[in-house]
């Protein structure tokens, strides 16, 4: 697989570089609107929550705490939903690709996942920016995001091949992950705290995996804690099943999805 890779590796980067100019084409401020679309989310539900909900967060005393907890679990979500979405129609947006051009299919997902990394990169930046106008600077944490990166967007993936390959005979399944999906930001801990939850309710967000890592997220830009690996680790092995049985049904329905699509 390495090898593959390594040999189609300015195919990869080519089509990462492509890909990323086509949807900015005639926009006047290009990338900027990777930036600028999630931030605005923030904005909104910062301005308008912390103006109808009284919102405390346990275990800090920082000043515009509740906009810092807000923007760590969107930049996680933005992660997971990015990548998930993408790889929903990653075939059936390449059709032509897959039906005229003899490579590995491999390099789709990677492709796919170099663009979502690209954009979450920038968006990163923008909140780091963001927090230190807030007048907050992340401590050694932060060393930590690549591996939460690499997780979130490992989790994306795997889930969003799996429905992929089902979106090729089942169409209808790419109109309903968009539902799907705004319940699950709903039912995640991002504008509001687990506290708020009854606790009878509580251990039934834990069986949403991005709960765990949104929470690590905010330990790691707001409240300066070490993630909690153990629970990460066992996410690790469930994202690692999951893209194997992405890939196996994907090598199982190859020769079938070239006649769907």
């Amino acid at each position: 697989m390495f090898k593959t890779l390594l040999h189609y590796r300015y195919f990869i980067l080519s089509s990462i570089q492509n890909e990323l100019k086509s949807r900015f084409v005639r926009s006047k401020i290009g990338f900027l609107w990777l930036i600028i679309h999630p931030l605005a989310m923030v904005l909104v539900y910062a301005l308008i929550l912390s103006a109808l909900i009284q919102i405390k967060l346990p275990e800090t005393a920082i000043p515009n705490a509740y906009p810092i907890y807000l923007t760590a679990g969107i930049l996680a979500w933005f992660i997971f939903s990015e990548s998930l979405s993408r790889s929903l129609n990653l075939f059936i947006d390449n059709a032509n690709l897959l039906k005229k051009i003899a490579f590995p299919k491999m390099v789709l997902p990677i492709i796919m996942m170099g663009n979502v990394l690209l954009n979450s990169l920038l968006l990163l930046v923008a909140i780091l920016v963001v927090f230190a106008f807030l007048g907050h600077f992340p401590g050694w944490q932060i060393l930590w995001l690549p591996m939460l990166f690499g997780l979130t967007l490992l989790l994306g993936t795997s889930i969003g091949i799996i429905l992929g390959v089902l979106n090729v005979f089942i169409r209808d399944i790419g109109q309903i992950v968009p539902i799907v999906l705004n319940f699950m930001f709903w039912l995640t801990p991002i504008v509001y705290t687990i506290t708020i939850i009854p606790e009878a309710y509580q251990k039934w967000f834990d069986l949403n995996p991005m709960t765990h890592l949104v929470a690590a997220f905010q330990d790691v830009l707001l409240y300066n804690r070490e993630i909690q690996f153990s629970e990460l680790f066992g996410l690790f092995l469930v994202s690692i099943g999951l893209l194997g049985l992405g890939f196996f049904l994907f090598k199982r329905a190859n020769a079938e999805m070239l006649d769907q699509l």
